[in-house]
């Protein structure tokens, strides 16, 4: 079993709920782990997941928004498996990084796990 990592992505984005959140954007955070049983010898970029467009993938998504990041990180899940069906799981954290909450310090996400 082999795993690709894509932690702390930055991007700005205009995911959630509330109104104003797709009028500002705000800054998100995203990692991506990648469980894959490559069957043979990892020899070649062809034989492995290309986190080149791992990374591709994941910004389109976060480039169109949505209104609950659930639905975001298991449409990202679903996408990324259609690249390889070698894929076993995927973990995916998405951190908004600046909620719109008053007096909040933090950030606030969801963590989506699923097996294939």
């Amino acid at each position: 079993m082999v795993t690709i990592h894509l932690h702390n992505l930055q991007f700005f984005a205009h995911h959630g709920l509330h109104d104003e959140e797709a009028i500002t954007g705000t800054d998100f955070s995203v990692s991506v782990d990648i469980f894959f049983d490559p069957g043979e010898k990892i020899t070649s970029i062809h034989q492995t997941i290309n986190y080149t467009e791992v990374y591709q993938l994941v910004e389109r998504y976060m480039s169109h928004p949505v209104a609950l990041l659930e639905m975001l990180a298991e449409n990202i899940c679903d996408a990324i498996y259609s690249m390889d069906k070698r894929i076993k799981n995927i973990n995916i954290s998405i951190n908004k990084l600046h909620p719109p909450i008053s007096n909040f310090i933090g950030s606030v996400g969801v963590t989506f796990h699923k097996a294939y």
